[in-house]
This record gives C-alpha cells, sequence and structure tokens, in this order.
C-alpha cells in the first residue's frame, strides 16, 4: 500500500512537472494568437472644440442681414451665425495669424483683413476662404480694418497700409505709398471719402478714391475710426478720448471737450444717434448735432475693450475682448 502511494504521488508529480514545463509554451502561444487573430477595437472619441472660446478676442464683426453674422479675432479665428448670434460655427481659413477686419457685401460674399498683410475672401457664405492677392511689403503691414462701399472694399493698416479691392476681395492695389504711420480706418458718403490713422493723420478724397488730399488738423492725437451721417455732418474718435466733429464736409474739424480718458476706437450713426466705444465698456452716445453726449457703458459692470460696435435690426454686436450681443437691454457673452 505504501509502495502503491508513492507510486502515485510520483505519477501526479511528473504529470505537474510535465504541465509546468508547457506553462510557457501556452503563454506564448496565447500571446501570439492573440497578436495576429484578436484585433483590439479600441473606441477614440474626437472632441470638438468649442467654435468660441472664453480666450478668444475678436477684433471686427459684419451683419449683412438680420440673421447672418461673421466675427473675426485671434489664431485665424471665424465665427458665423445664421440664427441671429445665438449660435456659432467655426469656419476654416489658411492661417493662425490674427485677423483683424471684416466686411460683406452680402451673406454670401465677404472679406476678412489681418496681420502681415493677409486677407482673405469667400463667395459662397465661408465655406471657403481663398487667399487674396494683396501688394507684398517689406514691412509687417499689418491691416487692421476693411470696409465696403458699392462693390469696392477699402482695407487700411500699419505703415501707410491702405489698399482697395474691385473685384470682392479676391485682389489689392495700393493706394498711397508705404510710410512709418498707420492708417486705422476709412469712410465714403458717394464720392467723398476720408481716411484716418495715426499722430491725427487725415486724408480726404472726392473723386471715388482716384486722388487723396491731406486734411491739415490741430489734433495730433491717433485717430482710430471716423463716419458720417450725411455729407457734411460726421464725427472722428481716438486715443485718450479724443473725439471731433465736422457740420461742413470736413473742411474743418471741432476738437469735443474732453468727455472721456478712455481709448475711443469705433463710432457710427445708428437709429438717428451716434454711438461710440472704446476702451474699459466704454460708450458714448448722442443725437443727431453731436452736441449732447452721454457717457455711459456698453452695458452696466461690463468694463471689457470694445474694437467695434455693428447694429444689426433690434440688436447690436460688441467685440473686443470677446463677442457680445446686446439686445433688449441684456448683454449675452457668446461662447458664455
Amino acid at each position: 500500500m505504501v509502495v502503491q502511494a508513492e507510486k502515485e504521488e510520483g505519477g501526479i508529480a511528473k504529470v505537474l512537472n510535465f504541465i509546468t514545463s508547457l506553462l510557457p509554451i501556452v503563454i506564448i502561444g496565447g500571446l501570439l494568437y492573440f497578436g495576429f487573430f484578436v484585433k483590439g477595437t479600441t473606441e477614440i472619441k474626437k472632441v470638438e472644440p468649442k467654435a468660441i472660446e472664453r480666450r478668444d478676442n475678436f477684433y471686427s464683426v459684419t451683419a449683412p442681414t438680420d440673421q447672418i453674422a461673421w466675427a473675426v479675432g485671434t489664431g485665424g479665428k471665424i465665427v458665423r451665425s445664421e440664427d441671429g448670434g445665438k449660435t456659432w460655427t467655426r469656419q476654416n481659413v489658411s492661417t493662425i495669424e490674427n485677423l483683424q477686419g471684416i466686411a460683406a457685401w452680402d451673406a454670401q460674399t465677404a472679406v476678412v483683413v489681418g496681420n502681415r498683410g493677409l486677407a482673405f475672401h469667400t463667395t459662397d457664405g465661408g465655406k471657403e476662404w481663398k487667399p487674396s492677392v494683396v501688394p507684398k511689403s517689406d514691412n509687417p503691414n499689418k491691416l487692421l480694418r476693411v470696409r465696403i462701399y458699392g462693390d469696392t472694399a477699402w482695407a487700411v493698416g500699419e505703415f501707410g497700409g491702405f489698399f482697395r479691392s474691385d473685384d470682392k476681395g479676391a485682389t489689392f492695389t495700393r493706394v498711397l505709398p508705404e510710410k512709418d504711420s498707420a492708417f486705422n480706418a476709412v469712410t465714403f458718403r458717394g464720392q467723398t471719402g476720408f481716411v484716418v490713422g495715426e499722430f491725427g493723420s487725415m486724408f480726404k478724397t472726392t473723386d471715388g478714391g482716384a486722388t487723396w488730399n491731406p486734411v491739415e488738423l490741430a489734433n495730433k492725437v491717433s485717430l482710430m475710426a471716423i463716419d458720417f451721417r450725411s455729407d457734411n455732418d460726421g464725427v472722428a474718435v481716438g486715443l485718450s478720448g479724443t473725439m471731433m466733429t465736422t457740420s461742413d464736409g470736413g473742411a474743418t474739424w471741432t476738437i469735443v471737450p474732453e468727455l472721456t480718458r478712455e481709448h475711443l476706437f469705433d463710432v457710427h450713426f445708428y437709429e438717428n444717434k451716434w454711438v461710440v466705444v472704446g476702451d474699459k465698456g466704454v460708450k458714448l452716445t448722442s443725437d443727431a448735432e453731436a452736441k449732447n453726449w452721454t457717457v455711459g457703458k456698453v452695458f452696466e459692470g461690463d468694463i471689457a475693450w470694445r474694437t467695434q460696435i455693428v447694429n444689426s435690426g433690434a440688436k447690436y454686436y460688441v467685440v473686443g475682448a470677446n463677442l457680445g450681443i446686446l439686445e433688449g437691454g441684456k448683454l449675452t457673452i457668446a461662447g458664455q
């Protein structure tokens, strides 16, 4: 019995040793089989970034209809709304340079300008933004603004950057020679136009932009925006609260006594009143005569800097530190 038990134990030991010796082979074989014949199905979810993020700055906005709007800003960002600013989608453009200005002829046709003298245009609502042809320069030539009057787009920027396009933004030609100061804004009424810039510079045309002549001003502070409500009555604004008015078609300009020390970046005549926006959320308004100014805020408590304000039906779009929609006494910040 003892001998039999010892035999059985010996047999079991041999079996265990045999199994143990096979174990590495089994494991390696299993791994090889899994590697060759079993394919993993790891699910990778692509996270799409938001069209508008908190860190985005927007420098320009345009609203060709009461429902359609575009805004442009940092990092080559172009966003479009088709529901009056309630929702926004990002559009692709072949640059990560800051985009400074946008203007639109209609819901399908628009032009964008930005850093390094870049410009883009679209004829399909922004599904495709094509590079525009802009004269080359040895200077940085940042383009700061673009405005549309009739069929012509006018772009202004650093180092005397002043260009026009007569083919819906596809190509631009230089208007004035380069110089060591910037042009910041341009405006037209019919054949008469003005361009303003650094150190109080101003030029005027009366032949649709064929020729431009300097306008001598007492003000030497940089002008950032200009607009006219009629052939005679206009307002220009600039840094350190600078404001000037004219009632004779720009032949002479009167400096408005200081209303604020904040920089003023944009001026328009909307809904029978003048509207000016600037740094720290400042907003100035006046009657049509531009004589009774009120200093306030874009929205109570808002201290964001504002580079542009655009009226669209019952609302205003404001851009700068963010993209806002002002409607019914309420300011909504897009993307927040």
